[in-house]
């Protein structure tokens, strides 16, 4: 099958996936916190970031060969972290992390992943990013380092914007418990969606393998603290410092949108800031990314990842234009996995991969960065008459 011709969206294969995926499992992925209004904030933000389409080019040649922290990637776009990836489907983290590394694009593991980075790390060819949730123990610390470094971790993503656990409403109502476990509830959910739970039944429940060696996760916990939750703290600045001195790979800080805060984590020896909101999965009341990107942009002469909101090639054109180096998508990942399986991560590459050629064209450029000050917001008063 031909599959674009049936999935031409991320929201193509975000449906496919609600319908494969028991709605406990899909509701933690699919929704934000609150009211859900950042994530919406989010959307909008994007949507207002505009191009004026240039003509009399000739024939395109875009290349979208992009360096990044002393690799080269072959788009200007990557796999961000997804906690529990392997609940949404069985695997997800391997298919992911392998198709990565063929296809020269970064992937990140997440700290809550279901995969351990033992398992993970040998897939990304030493090209690993590990996203780290702080974890208070100085020993649990310095053994997580080790174990990243001896698998073949390069870049360590400290997470700075979860200092408390979100309520994730709609993740409760859905039915998600901690640790995972079959209730009659789930069950039901499961008996509705048989291709995920066959594959569920051949790999067994999912655990946080990252984290198995320091804690239980047998405990029945609220159903938005996982083990996670248990080993975690929040990081303050001297936290910062400590993984600076202790992690001698790259360092990104994720979570950042106030242009003070990106001055001094330059200062503090950071290799690279990521603007985020979280998919708007933590902090309702938070701007969209995407307006804090440029703010961002001018306090920091280092790289700057993006993501939030993003669902096209389109998207990532309009955060490259407005000062990022590399943008992350999270959530399309797995919905292109729980979609297509083994088929879905190539296909979702191939996907943004047209996009951006399609959109791009429109825009007499050959090269993403080159759009950097040709975005127009949407205000009446900006746009042409």
């Amino acid at each position: 099958m031909d599959h674009h011709s049936r999935y031409l969206t991320v929201e193509d294969l975000r449906r496919r996936a609600r319908a494969r995926v028991p709605h406990f499992a899909f509701a933690y992925l699919d929704t934000a916190t609150g009211t859900g209004a950042a994530a919406r904030r989010n959307r909008d933000g994007l949507d207002r970031v505009r191009f004026m389409p240039s003509i009399l080019h000739g024939e395109p040649a875009p290349d979208f060969e992009t360096p990044f922290l002393g690799h080269s990637y072959a788009l200007p776009l990557g796999m961000a972290p997804v906690g529990q990836s392997g609940l949404l489907w069985p695997g997800a983290e391997r298919m992911l992390a392998g198709h990565a590394h063929k296809a020269r694009l970064p992937y990140c593991l997440s700290n809550v992943a279901n995969a351990a980075p033992e398992e993970i790390g040998p897939l990304t060819g030493g090209r690993g990013w590990f996203q780290l949730y702080p974890p208070r123990d100085e020993a649990i610390r310095l053994d997580m380092l080790k174990r990243l470094r001896d698998t073949g971790f390069d870049t360590l993503v400290f997470t700075v914007d979860v200092p408390v656990a979100a309520r994730r409403e709609a993740q409760v109502r859905g039915g998600l418990v901690q640790p995972p476990r079959l209730t009659p509830r789930i069950l039901l959910q499961c008996l509705r969606t048989p291709a995920w739970s066959l594959a569920r039944a051949r790999a067994g429940m999912p655990r946080m393998e990252t984290l198995m060696k320091y804690a239980d996760d047998d405990t029945p916990r609220d159903p938005t603290k996982h083990v996670g939750y248990l080993l975690r703290t929040a990081p303050d600045w001297s936290y910062l410092g400590w993984l600076r001195r202790h992690w001698t790979g790259k360092l990104i800080v994720k979570g950042v949108l106030k242009p003070e805060d990106a001055t001094r984590l330059e200062a503090e020896g950071a290799d690279a800031l990521w603007v985020s909101t979280h998919g708007g999965r933590q902090f309702d009341g938070s701007p969209a990314a995407i307006d804090c990107l440029p703010a961002v942009r001018a306090a920091t002469a280092l790289p700057i990842l993006f993501d939030s909101g993003i669902e096209g090639g389109l998207d990532v054109l309009r955060a490259i234009s407005l000062g990022a180096d590399m943008v992350m998508l999270g959530r399309a990942w797995l919905y292109a996995v729980c979609a297509l399986g083994e088929d879905g991560p190539a296909h979702l590459t191939e996907l943004l991969y047209r996009d951006l050629i399609a959109n791009i064209g429109q825009l007499g450029a050959s090269r993403a960065e080159a759009l950097r000050g040709h975005a127009i917001f949407a205000n009446p008063r900006a746009l042409p008459g």
